[in-house]
């Protein structure tokens, strides 16, 4: 492990964390002085990872550079039962064939974010195909209907007389099995995941095993700032995307979300992002912290050479960007030091109201100094100069006092 303090440990583990159960045993553990056993599992649902996925990642990757070892778990036994996490219907369970794709494609991108020196790729159908049909109603048999019930969405598909699969009930045994049978010290999930965590550690208290720490992260917001990032939603950012396509959504994003994807995405220590928040409320202008962040993650997909080449990209396309050679020049008035973007369109004539501005922030055609705006409730800070566009034909040069 390297020479840092277990508080110092601590606070780079809880970073961006929604919840650690518990703290003190999670203490305890870590007064050991061995590597602990961090399990995260993947259902290789998708072919393909983007960056909320990786919020699960980043802690791994931070858990090893505190000399801990990884499992990646694929969930390939479970990934043909079929998770209905977060939704009110079964989802469709997937064949052998697509688990074997979809795994080998994950095993092909998790270590642009892990260390493979430090990471072991495990299979939960590795002990779960051995199991015979007597040890399957072994499990079960650990835990009730009524605790199964307990589950938020079983819960709500139950009062409102969805059907609910016996199969489903199997979910999350097995997922809490799996850290049995890797007798995981720290489990890490997504918040959506926490009764099948906590099961986890119920199986290991039944089995006489210490249990597991639980640490969950928080779901990302995909680039609209609303929902969660997803493929579905188009509100993504892949991993696979081009250095060109990853640079500009990620250019495209609020100044407000920018804030939550450096904590949660980004290996910059909390202190300068402090640093650079200061900046930002001194006047800097955001979008330079974007382009840096934006650097970073086209830099760890890619490489840095692409990222310089993407930024560049960027900037020339920003450049002729049909940007009129009469752009009228105007000066607009803030209140209290900033001004919001619905304002600020409408004192410079580009909108004829604030409504007008948040449909067309609604619609995507405002752009300030080339991104997109995403949310009404965005702000200009006083001393800044943007270029405003709205639609393809009207711009603006505006300075903010």
């Amino acid at each position: 492990m390297n020479e840092m303090t277990q508080k110092e440990s601590l606070d780079l583990i809880k970073r961006g964390a929604d919840e650690l159960l518990i703290e003190a045993e999670l203490k305890q553990k870590l007064a050991l002085g061995r590597p602990l056993r961090i399990k995260a599992g993947f259902d290789p649902t998708a072919p393909d990872l983007h960056l909320g996925h990786t919020v699960l990642l980043n802690k791994m990757r931070q858990l090893q550079d505190l000399g801990h070892h990884a499992l990646f778990l694929i969930g390939d036994f479970t990934g043909m039962i079929g998770d209905p996490t977060g939704k009110n219907a079964t989802r469709p369970p997937l064949t052998r064939e697509q688990v074997v794709e979809n795994a080998q494609s994950y095993r092909e991108q998790v270590f642009k974010v892990l260390d493979p020196e430090k990471t072991e790729i495990v299979f939960n159908s590795t002990w779960m195909d051995k199991f015979s049909a007597v040890d399957l109603i072994k499990l079960a048999a650990t835990h009730t209907v009524a605790q199964m019930l307990e589950r938020d969405d079983f819960s709500k598909r139950y009062k409102s007389n969805q059907p609910i699969a016996i199969h489903e009930f199997i979910y999350p045994l097995v997922q809490g099995y799996d850290s049995v049978a890797l007798k995981a010290d720290l489990e890490l999930g997504g918040t959506d995941q926490k009764f099948n965590l906590l099961m986890g550690r119920e199986l290991q208290r039944h089995y006489g095993q210490p249990t597991q720490c639980i640490l969950t992260m928080p779901l990302l917001e995909g680039l609209d700032g609303v929902n969660k990032m997803s493929k579905s939603m188009g509100n993504y950012v892949g991993i696979t995307d081009t250095p060109q396509d990853m640079f500009g959504k990620l250019m495209s994003i609020s100044d407000v979300l920018m804030w939550r994807y450096l904590e949660l995405l980004s290996f910059r220590s909390m202190h300068e992002i402090a640093v650079w928040r200061e900046e930002v409320n001194g006047g800097r202008n955001p979008r330079d912290i974007k382009v840096l962040m934006a650097q970073e993650m086209v830099t760890r997909f890619h490489s840095s050479r692409d990222a310089e080449a993407a930024l560049a990209e960027f900037e020339a396309r920003f450049r002729r960007g049909v940007l009129p050679d009469d752009m009228p020049e105007v000066t607009v008035a803030s209140a209290g030091g900033r001004i919001a973007v619905p304002q600020l369109l409408k004192q410079a004539d580009l909108v004829s109201s604030t409504s007008e501005a948040v449909r067309m922030i609604g619609q995507g055609a405002v752009k300030l100094d080339g991104e997109r705006v995403n949310d009404k409730a965005d702000v200009v800070e006083a001393g800044r100069v943007v270029v405003a566009q709205v639609g393809k034909r009207k711009f603006a040069k505006i300075k903010v006092q």
